[in-house]
């Protein structure tokens, strides 16, 4: 089927939006997820064909992927979800996109690097959002210094808001700390033990907390880079209460403590309106140094992280469709360049200072 992809968890926030914005890229979605209720409304609404398939049934996913080139997975917490569908696209020879941010699941796709190229299939995590705006500033550092040691990156969301299904995950990693990258591995470390000050494209300089966001995983196999931090934007309240959450870990990981998270989530966090959206940007930033001193500072601009991810994500799978693809385990910015991001509509090109 010509231009066609699967789309699964398409009955979501981040789906949705995806929906809304395909017909200028020329794909076809086939939406997939498992209530099939929600898929025929969906289905009736776009003018769309939908496939109903559950995660847990192997016959069905297989049924589901006929006749498609790439599933682009939207169905979260992926730490739960992805190896299924992974596991799905191995058996039946289809690309596997996803819109992670967690480090565990690129390291999963990492660790079926082999399986994949043996099958020639491509897996790619991390194609919104999470990653391809911090991933494209990675390799841009590094092709400006390659032979830089270290790597910070650090982005903040101008008025922003998170959807359903963000909100879940986080809720999901509560009390599990932070990461970082240091000689080439992964470490344990407090959440938010780092605070930099870091001035963004708009002239802001605000200050950031380090967290365990997916360019500790991702940027390593884009850059080969072997030490590396990731930093988010947050008012000093915030990074007080991150930090608190260092002693509350045993608390914050008790069953009843996260269902009664999941469960204000349900009822309060729905995902930013499209009037939220439009007056949203994304600040991204990003240093390299290396072992004589020098450094190369950089610093770009683009719409709201749910509008890029889905525009992110649209891109890819056209690139995909296109042919654009690699057997193994790949990253956005390691296969199409940093200039991915500038392809993307509202992103600006990237300053350096």
């Amino acid at each position: 089927m010509d231009n066609a992809f699967l789309l699964y968890g398409a009955t979501g926030y981040t789906a949705r939006l995806i929906l809304e914005k395909v017909t200028p890229f020329g794909l076809k979605p086939i939406l997939c997820g498992r209530d099939e209720t929600k898929l025929r409304a969906l289905g009736s609404e776009f003018g769309l064909s939908y496939r109903v398939a559950d995660l847990t049934n192997a016959i069905a996913l297989n049924n589901a992927m006929r006749d498609v080139p790439v599933v682009l997975h939207c169905a979260g917490p992926f730490s739960k979800t992805a190896m299924p569908m992974q596991q799905a696209c191995l058996r039946n020879g289809v690309h596997y996109l996803d819109i992670t941010g967690e480090v565990a699941v690129f390291e999963q796709g990492a660790s079926l690097d082999a399986q994949a190229k043996a099958k020639g299939v491509m897996l790619m995590s991390g194609v919104g959002f999470d990653v391809v705006p911090t991933d494209c500033m990675a390799r841009f550092l590094y092709d400006r210094l390659p032979d830089a040691t270290y790597l910070q990156l650090a982005f903040a969301n101008e008025g922003g808001s998170v959807s359903h299904g963000t909100a879940q995950t986080a809720a999901d990693n509560l009390g599990t700390g932070g990461l970082v990258r240091e000689q080439g591995k992964l470490k344990a470390v407090p959440y938010a033990h780092r605070v930099l000050d870091v001035t963004f494209a708009n002239g802001q300089t605000l200050p950031c907390m380090s967290i365990p966001w997916g360019d500790v995983s991702t940027a390593y196999y884009t850059t080969g880079i072997p030490n590396i931090e990731t930093f988010m934007a947050a008012d000093p309240t915030a990074i007080r209460l991150a930090r608190a959450g260092n002693y509350l870990g045993w608390l914050l990981r008790q069953g009843w403590v996260r269902r009664l998270i999941q469960g204000q989530i349900t009822q309060r966090v729905t995902g930013p309106d499209e009037a939220k959206r439009s007056r949203a940007k994304t600040q991204v930033w990003g240093r390299v140094g290396n072992a004589a001193g020098q450094t190369v500072t950089a610093r770009l601009t683009g719409p709201d992280g749910y509008e890029l991810t889905a525009l992110a994500a649209l891109t890819i799978v056209r690139n995909v469709v296109q042919g654009q693809a690699k057997p193994g385990f790949q990253t956005p910015a390691g296969l199409f360049g940093s200039d991915l991001v500038l392809a993307i509509y509202g992103v600006s090109a990237f300053s350096m200072a």
